[in-house]
């Protein structure tokens, strides 16, 4: 078939009028651009910018998307078997929930139909909770406002490993044209208001109710988490919430947040702003489908958002240390981290008797680290406080397990600030950072890894350095990344250079770490000084890479 033929084949089977009307009015370029391959479906499901053709996200390929996970899950003995669907609130959303219901409901599944937007955790919860054969969220999570995409729960409402996504990805390119794949109407389900409800009990159980006084800040980030969050606040005692109106609310376009993503620098202004206006005890910032969670906290006076690994770290030691957890199913608890996060969780744990596992990046590795875990974390500010019931990521119980934290240190008369302070006295500061590399070629990410793997860094800082190729590892634990470590007078570096898997990014994950013993201040000052050198030659190795 010649390319004319497949784009008019494409057109035609096309479900949807406006994209069909869309590809048409496109300039031959575009065209060349929109056929040249199409999203892939790995490990995350799909993701990419709302548009028509085989390389965005429309009816046509969710449609297809569907027909394959469909087929997979009948392919492995599911057939008949309840699947739980929900959406955000992005452009796009309601129509690729309805054709994802629809399509599984025609292929004979028990569709679980959360037709209102909602986070992505309600999903993940829903799929453990009924015991579902799997479950698929409609989100971009965290993504630029053009994008929307395709995430899918299976395994006990964890997300899909290899080599399940090279199989779908297998099935969808064999399905039929998408006007061809059946659809059949789905019914309101009363299984979504029950989701909802059993969601917040188990918050419950796990947190307990508390009358508290603490002042929160918090922000949904024109996401789908707020009302849920502020909900689940009031259960677990905390009614002193103040919001930040302009971004309670799904909005599709983003409009205080070009980037809605709370790590990105300026995203939590308006939060920090409402922060002093009331001031606040602590701010919350949910990333837009509410599977992350990000806090703010007074340090020496002024309020900053805390990075992932500071949050890791006091989440981690607050659960280890809870009676909770001691008194639970195990002996020795389990606490994980992946390879980019900062290394202060495993000496938490060693210090506490327990156990601490390291991972790939994604908690669709996390969740899978071992028996007994009670808690996980990636430097992204995705937290798993409770592994049971959440297989997964989850910025909803994570606002709530950091507003009780908060809660307990402010009933002793002290703060998160102080709290992280007292674990670097034990463990030594821990200073991370990143340095991304946004790039429209993916080229030149490939060129940058191939220099850094042939010709590495000897110094970085001035401190010799060693190089880990993570490709090299055994296939179950293989990634494309490198690392760089090394030992200086009075601490340590660590650099992880690793492609994003969701953006057009090379991301930088750096580490500096001062030993327990010297003054504090002098620790932090000299940890800053090196991670800046450290990010300044990072960044010149990409324009060598790219030479």
């Amino acid at each position: 078939m010649s390319h004319l033929d497949r784009v008019q084949a494409w057109i035609d089977a096309d479900p949807d009028p406006a994209t069909r009307r869309e590809l048409q009015t496109l300039d031959s370029d575009s065209i060349a651009e929109r056929f040249s391959d199409t999203l892939h479906f790995g490990t995350a499901g799909l993701r990419g910018p709302v548009r028509a053709g085989p390389m965005g996200m429309n009816v046509a390929v969710v449609t297809k998307a569907t027909a394959g996970v469909g087929q997979w899950l009948i392919d492995h003995g599911h057939h008949g078997a309840a699947v739980v669907v929900g959406r955000d609130a992005r452009h796009g959303s309601e129509q690729f929930f309805h054709a994802t219901t629809e399509v599984l409901a025609a292929q004979g599944f028990d569709v679980v139909s959360l037709p209102d937007p909602g986070p992505t955790p309600l999903v993940a919860f829903a799929v453990r909770d009924l015991g579902a054969a799997a479950g698929i969220q409609i989100t971009a999570s965290h993504n630029p406002p053009a994008d929307n995409g395709y995430k899918v729960y299976l395994d006990g409402g964890a997300q899909l490993v290899p080599p399940a996504d090279d199989e779908i990805e297998q099935l969808i390119g064999h399905t039929d044209d998408a006007s061809s794949i059946a659809r059949n109407p789905v019914d309101s389900d009363c299984r979504a208001d029950a989701n909802t409800e059993r969601y917040l009990a188990r918050l419950g159980s796990r947190f307990g109710t508390r009358r508290s006084d603490l002042k929160v800040a918090l922000t949904a980030m024109h996401g789908v988490g707020g009302e849920l969050a502020v909900e689940a606040l009031r259960r677990a005692g905390f009614t002193n919430v103040v919001v930040v109106p302009e971004q309670q609310h799904p909005d599709p376009d983003f409009p205080t947040a070009t980037f809605p993503n709370p790590e990105e620098p300026g995203a939590a202004d308006l939060l920090l702003d409402l922060a002093d206006d009331i001031d606040a005890d602590l701010t919350i910032a949910l990333d837009p489908d509410a599977d992350r969670c990000a806090v703010g906290a007074l340090v020496e006076g002024s309020w900053r958002m805390l990075t992932g690994d500071e949050t890791g770290a006091l989440l981690g030691a607050g659960i280890l240390a809870s009676r909770n957890t001691v008194a639970g199913t195990a002996s020795s608890p389990l606490v994980a981290s992946t390879i980019v996060s900062g290394s202060l969780l495993s000496k938490i744990a060693a210090a506490a008797g327990a156990r601490h596992a390291t991972t790939l990046t994604g908690f669709k590795w996390l969740v899978r680290a071992g028996e007994g875990l009670v808690y996980a974390y990636e430097e992204a500010i995705g937290h798993c406080v409770d592994p049971d019931a959440v297989r997964d990521k989850d910025g909803i119980s994570a606002a709530v397990a950091l507003c009780v934290l908060a809660d307990d240190l402010a009933r002793a008369g002290r703060t998160l600030a102080g709290r992280l302070d007292e674990l670097f006295e034990l463990h030594g500061v821990h200073t991370t950072g990143q340095y991304s590399l946004r790039v429209d070629d993916l080229d030149r990410i490939a060129q940058i890894m191939r220099s850094l793997r042939h010709d590495p860094p000897s110094e970085l800082t001035g401190v010799v350095v060693a190089m880990k190729d993570f490709r090299l590892n055994p296939p179950a634990q293989s990634t494309d990344a490198v690392q760089f470590t090394g030992t200086t007078d009075t601490g340590t570096i660590r650099v992880i250079a690793r492609p994003s898997g969701t953006e057009p990014k090379l991301k930088f994950y750096l580490e500096v770490t001062e030993s327990p013993g010297q003054p504090l201040g002098d620790a932090h000052v000299a940890a800053q000084r090196r991670l800046a050198q450290l990010t300044d030659e990072v960044s010149a190795l990409t324009n060598a890479g790219h030479r």
